[in-house]
């Protein structure tokens, strides 16, 4: 059998760790879905005004 250790353990921290989910910030809530339809549209409006007249 392994020998039991006398020693006392103190519970794990998480000093230093930031946890980002906890924070909320200010800003627009936006989807994935958003952002990948706005830039789909901002990079046909870009194609668009490049090669027009």
């Amino acid at each position: 059998m392994a020998k039991k250790d006398n020693k006392i353990s103190m519970p794990q921290t998480g000093a230093g760790l930031v946890r980002y989910f906890d924070e909320e910030s200010v800003g627009p809530k936006l989807s994935p879905e958003h952002v990948l339809v706005a830039t789909v549209i901002i990079a046909i409006l870009c194609f668009v005004l490049r090669y027009s007249a």
